[in-house]
């Protein structure tokens, strides 16, 4: 039992250093922006004078990252209610108000800003045509309405990110569950999904800290709205997220009908277990719909023993697990959270 305790201290730590990542954006976001400024006041006066137009880019940046910020707090306002987590008591003990930012915190703050682009704005309809669609039609070609109650067929999708996907499974009838393990993610994705009440009635600049590449400052500042639908109006059929890693969630067999995959197999160290745990947790004639890259996250990571199986040696061992290949499609076009 004090093993246990420890588990939901050591959690409860890492849930109070996420908000106080989230809160600490606008500072850490402008000290990048004050250190750009002072590389750009070492140069020499000739130089500046050539960069008079950048200096006032760098300025024009705060006012998008001051934007992003003021989404923050109203994001906050609700996440000491995420999922009912045990581990979001607001009474923080005096140990608990010593919790630092994460190191990584301001890069994943960033990424969140990105998806709710490609998951609740109108500017990422074309990445979820390429990318949510063939998905959603493949699950609709497989349980056809006319043959079915899809009140009753269970569909999961792991990897949910900001719930669009699960969304979009569940407003066509289906019982959908999502599933993320980035608490930046669910906590965003828990306002979007309960809270917001208008559509279009928050403004982000998703490629804010995007600094490198850009034909214009205007790309880097271009903004976007959201959500592009009303998600506060629930599908009638069941849907709900949870948090947690996908290989301790699902540990009981054959309780869906289709396990949904999104640019998802790829965030494993292992993705073979990934494959055996979709194949567990599928019910006899159970579909794994999958559509996504193989850029292996936990690649050149150090300290992280990855496994990077080609597409070929991959499929392989999708039939040595027990699944069998209906369909398989390469060279499908795709992009993710693109300017």
């Amino acid at each position: 039992m004090h093993a246990d305790k420890d588990v939901v201290s050591e959690e409860r730590k890492y849930f109070l250093s996420v908000l106080q990542t989230f809160q600490s954006y606008r500072k850490q976001s402008m000290l990048r922006i004050e250190y750009k400024e002072k590389c750009l006041a070492s140069l020499t006066d000739q130089h500046q004078k050539w960069l008079v137009r950048y200096k006032k880019d760098l300025e024009a940046f705060k006012n998008c990252i001051d934007k992003n910020a003021s989404y923050i707090p109203i994001v906050m306002k609700h996440a000491n209610n995420i999922f009912e987590n045990v581990y979001s008591n607001e009474n923080t003990s005096h140990s608990e108000t010593d919790v630092g930012t994460l190191s990584e915190g301001l890069d994943k703050v960033q990424s969140v800003f990105k998806q709710l682009m490609r998951d609740w704005s109108s500017l990422g309809a074309k990445e979820r045509q390429e990318c949510y669609d063939p998905i959603i039609d493949e699950i609709e070609l497989e349980f056809p309405a006319a043959k079915c109650d899809r009140d009753s067929i269970f569909i999961l999708v792991p990897g949910a990110g900001l719930g669009r996907l699960a969304f979009e499974i569940a407003s066509r009838g289906f019982s959908c569950q999502g599933n993320e393990f980035n608490l930046f993610m669910l906590i965003v994705s828990f306002h979007v999904l309960n809270h917001c009440k208008i559509v279009n009635e928050f403004e982000v600049y998703p490629w804010i800290h995007q600094y490198c590449n850009n034909l214009s400052a205007e790309t880097q500042m271009l903004s976007v709205r959201f959500p592009d639908v009303k998600p506060d109006s629930k599908p009638k059929s069941q849907f709900s997220m949870t948090a947690g890693d996908f290989l301790e969630v699902y540990t009981d067999k054959e309780i869906f009908h289709c396990v949904a995959t999104c640019f998802f197999i790829d965030c494993a160290p292992n993705v073979v277990q990934f494959i055996e745990t979709i194949y567990h947790i599928l019910k006899p004639g159970g579909v794994w719909i999958n559509l996504g890259p193989l850029l292996y996250h936990y690649s050149n990571m150090k300290n992280e023993r990855s496994i990077e199986p080609s597409f070929e040696v991959l499929c392989e061992v999708v039939k040595k697990v027990g699944f069998v290949i209906e369909k398989r499609k390469t060279g499908i076009k795709t992009s993710h959270n693109l300017n």
